[in-house]
C-alpha cells in the first residue's frame, strides 16, 4: 500500500428530514448567501424550505441563482463580487455538483485579496492546492447525487473551452445535508448521470494495478456492486427511498478520499471526458460512459490483473480464460450503462472523428500528455481511445 494522508472534516447529516438541522449548523447572526442553479430549487419549494429554516435565527439571507452545469468562471465571479461587497460570512450551496463546485470557487476567491483582479490564476494550479490561507465557510444541501463534491475539496470550473480543477484544504464543506427525498424530483437522465459518474469515480481509483490496498479494493467493489443492484431501480422508481438512499451514499463515498487513499489512481477517462464536454456540451457522465470502455479496450494489457479481479469480484465471471473474462466484464459494464439509458459510443451522440483532433489539442494545451496510473497515456494513446470510442 502506498503512503497517504487522509483528511476529511465534513460533517454529514444523512436522511429524511435532516433539513431541520440547518438552524443548528449555520452560525446564528451570520450573513448568508444561498447559491443555487437553474431554478429547480425554487420550483420544487426547496429554496423556501431552506430560507424558513435559516429564518429561525437572526440571519441576513441573500440569494445568488443561475450557476450553470459546468460552472462558468464569469458567472461565479458575479457571486464573488457579492460576497466581497456585502461582507458575506457564510455560503450555503443548494444544488448538485456544479453548484457546489461553483460555491467552492466563490468561497476561495472572495477573501483572496492577493488574487483580486487576477482570479483566473486560481485555476492554474491543477491538482495541487491553491496557495491561499482561507476561504469563506460554506455548507451544502445536496439535490443531485453524482460528483461527491459535497464531501471533498475539489471543484472543476469552466472558462471558455477550458475545464480546470481547483483544489484546496480550505474548500471542504463544513457540513452537507443528504436527504434522499430531496432528489426524488430529478429527471431520469440526471439520475442515470449520477449512477455513471459515481461508477466511474470508483473505477478510476480501483481499476489500475494491484497495490495491496485490500480494504480500498473491497470497499470500491461494494460501491460498484451496489450501483449495479440499484441502478435501474433508482432510475425507474424515483421515489424508492432505499434505492435512492444507496445511490446518494455511494456517490458521496466514491469521491471523499477514502477508497483512493494509498492506491494508484487513473483519471484518464475524466480528463478526456472533460475535453469532450467543453467542446460538445455533452453531459459529463455521458462522456464517461463512452470513454471508460474505450480506455479498457485500449489498455487491457496494462490493466490486466485488475480487470480480471473486477470480472471475478464485481461481475462473478469465473469461467473461461483471462481474455474471455476481461471481454465479458467490459461487455457487462456496457450492458449496465445501456440498462439505465446511457450510450457507450460517440456516434450515438452524432459525434464523429472530427472531434478527435480538437480533444487532443485540448489535452496538450492543459498538460494532459502523460495520463494514467503509470503516466504512460500519451497523446497518441488518448487518440487511440477516442478512435475506439467512435
Amino acid at each position: 500500500m502506498l503512503n497517504f494522508s487522509f483528511y476529511n472534516p465534513t460533517n454529514i447529516l444523512f436522511g429524511d428530514g435532516q433539513l431541520k438541522e440547518l438552524d443548528n449548523l449555520v452560525p446564528a447572526n451570520a450573513k448568508v448567501l444561498i447559491t443555487y442553479g437553474g431554478g429547480s430549487a425554487k420550483k420544487t419549494g426547496l429554496l423556501d424550505k431552506v430560507k424558513t429554516e435559516l429564518s429561525k435565527s437572526d440571519r441576513t439571507v441573500m440569494e445568488f441563482g443561475g450557476i450553470p452545469a459546468n460552472p462558468k468562471f464569469d458567472v461565479v465571479m458575479e457571486a464573488v463580487k457579492i460576497v466581497r461587497d456585502e461582507n458575506i460570512d457564510f455560503i450555503l450551496a443548494v444544488g448538485g455538483g456544479s453548484v457546489i463546485d461553483g460555491t467552492k470557487f466563490i468561497a476561495l476567491a472572495a477573501p483572496a485579496k492577493e488574487y483580486e483582479g487576477r482570479e483566473r490564476e486560481l485555476m492554474k494550479f491543477g491538482f495541487a492546492p491553491v496557495p491561499v490561507d482561507c476561504a469563506v465557510p460554506f455548507g451544502t444541501v445536496l439535490t443531485l447525487p453524482a460528483t461527491g463534491s459535497e464531501m471533498n475539496n475539489g471543484a472543476v470550473i469552466s472558462d471558455g473551452e477550458d475545464k480546470l480543477p481547483v483544489m484546496s484544504n480550505h474548500t471542504f464543506p463544513k457540513f452537507s445535508i443528504l436527504d434522499p427525498k430531496i432528489t426524488f424530483t430529478l429527471p431520469k437522465t440526471q439520475v442515470a448521470n449520477g449512477v455513471v459518474d459515481t461508477f466511474i469515480h470508483t473505477i478510476e481509483q480501483y481499476l489500475t494495478y494491484p497495490a495491496e490496498g485490500r480494504f480500498q479494493d473491497r470497499t470500491a467493489e461494494g460501491i460498484l456492486q451496489t450501483l449495479i443492484e440499484i441502478g435501474e431501480t433508482t432510475v425507474n422508481e424515483p421515489e424508492n427511498y432505499d434505492a435512492r438512499a444507496n445511490l446518494v451514499w455511494c456517490s458521496t463515498m466514491a469521491l471523499n478520499g477514502l477508497i483512493g487513499a494509498g492506491v494508484p489512481q487513473d483519471w484518464t477517462t475524466h480528463m478526456i471526458g472533460h475535453e469532450l464536454t467543453a467542446l460538445t456540451g455533452l453531459d459529463h457522465a455521458k462522456t464517461l460512459a463512452v470513454m471508460q470502455p474505450a480506455n479498457w479496450k485500449t489498455r487491457r494489457e496494462e490493466k490486466r490483473e485488475k480487470l480480471i479481479q473486477y470480472a471475478e469480484r464485481v461481475w462473478n465471471i469465473r469461467e473461461g480464460n483471462d481474455d474471455a473474462r476481461i471481454d465479458q466484464a467490459i461487455a457487462k459494464t456496457e450492458e449496465f450503462f445501456h440498462s439505465i439509458g446511457m450510450h457507450t459510443r460517440l456516434s450515438d451522440y452524432e459525434i464523429g472523428e472530427e472531434i478527435i483532433d480538437r480533444v487532443i489539442a485540448g489535452l496538450e494545451k492543459h498538460g494532459m500528455t502523460k495520463l494514467s496510473e503509470r503516466g504512460d497515456v500519451t497523446l497518441e494513446v488518448s487518440r487511440k481511445m477516442l478512435e475506439t470510442a467512435l
